[in-house]
This record gives C-alpha cells, sequence and structure tokens, in this order.
C-alpha cells in the first residue's frame, strides 16, 4: 500500500478542531512563489498549481521511467499548502486578496534529491508542454508553531485564527510572524467536489514564548 503522509502524520495533517502546540522539524517541498488573487480565472496562482502538480506527479510515477531514485517508496501525493503573506498587513487581511504574495507547495518524501527534482522540473515540462522553470526545491523549518483544522470556506479563517490567538494568549505565548516564518495553510478538501462549508484547512501559525 502506498505511504500517505497525512494518515502516517497525523499530527501534522489532522490537527483538532481547537488550537494545538506542535514543533515542525524541517521539511522539503516543491515551491512556487507569486503574487496576486489566488482566486482570478487563469491567474498566476491557478498556473502555479499546474506545475506543482506536473513536477509531483512526475517524481511519483518516476519508477516507471529509466530514472532510479535512491531509497524510493511509492507514496500518495501530499495535500497542496500554501504560505501567505501580505507587505504591510500584520497577519491576513482576506478582504484584500489582490495584494496576496504565496509561495505554493507540496511536500516531498525526504528520498527526493535536488538532482532528482531537477530531473523532473526538465520531464515535467518535456511531458506536458508546460514552463515549469518556476518550480523551487526549497527546505521550510516551521519550528514552534501553533495550529487547528478550520472548517468551512477560506473567508472564514478569521475565526479560527482568533481562536488560536486567545489560547495563545492564555497559554503564554505569542504570534511570531514575520517575513521568515509565514502564514501556513494546508487544503486537504477537493474545492471542487466539496462545498465550502465543509472545506478543511489546516492553518499554522510560527509561535514563541512571551
Amino acid at each position: 500500500m502506498a505511504f500517505d503522509f497525512k494518515k502516517e502524520y497525523k499530527e501534522f495533517y489532522m490537527p483538532k478542531k481547537r488550537p494545538e502546540i506542535i514543533d515542525v522539524p524541517p521539511m522539503n517541498y516543491i515551491a512556487v512563489r507569486g503574487k496576486g488573487d489566488p482566486n482570478e480565472e487563469n491567474g498566476a496562482y491557478k498556473q502555479a498549481i499546474g506545475v506543482l502538480y506536473a513536477v509531483a506527479y512526475t517524481l511519483k510515477m518516476s519508477y516507471k521511467t529509466d530514472r532510479r531514485i535512491e531509497g524510493f517508496f511509492d507514496y500518495v501525493v501530499p495535500p497542496l499548502e500554501g504560505f501567505w503573506w501580505q507587505d504591510g498587513v500584520k497577519g491576513i487581511d482576506y478582504d484584500k486578496k489582490d495584494r496576496f504574495n504565496w509561495i505554493s507547495v507540496i511536500r516531498l518524501p525526504d528520498f527526493i534529491k535536488k538532482d532528482d527534482f531537477e530531473w523532473a522540473v526538465k520531464t515535467a515540462a518535456e511531458k506536458k508542454k508546460i514552463d515549469c522553470s518556476s518550480a523551487e526545491f526549497i527546505t521550510v523549518n516551521e519550528g514552534l508553531c501553533v495550529q487547528i483544522m478550520h472548517i468551512g470556506a477560506f473567508d472564514s479563517e478569521s475565526e479560527s485564527v482568533e481562536l488560536m490567538d486567545k489560547y495563545l494568549e492564555e497559554n503564554g505565548y505569542e504570534n511570531d510572524i514575520s517575513d521568515k516564518r509565514l502564514h501556513h495553510e494546508i487544503y486537504l478538501s477537493d474545492a471542487r467536489k466539496v462545498v465550502p462549508e465543509k472545506w478543511k484547512t489546516v492553518i499554522r501559525h510560527p509561535i514563541r514564548k512571551k
């Protein structure tokens, strides 16, 4: 059976619907950076997602090619994630989506090395006939964070963020969001098949002790 990150690492992908503190280790990702409203039809965000999945599935299916990745095992492609910020805004202003900066990512298994990634970018571009040059191999070390499972549309995320902030205040912590440590979301629902009221999104914020 294929290795499923969501099932094997529930502490990172399946938090409760109440805030909890977690120490997140370094993880490698395929990443594409951009700016603008993620809902824009055929916009930069939608194009970025296409690049991410093209590279991710090229790596997953590499065993069917001549490419031999050391330590490879079959796995389920992890969920789409995103790091978000807005210049000059503390936290997130959901009413100003055109001001979003984002890094869209998909987690990579640890056995994927930089040269495997570069092979996949080149191969995906050739097979899919799309420009994958925007894809990057990055490592993110989030460290100490607070997270929660948000149920509902993205525009209602502020309700869950308020719960997180209250929890931090009551337990001697504070937000540590900066240009280095960002608002993080993990998308567990297929927006094409699930109504917004039932979307599941992990919201994660970096924190520090007061």
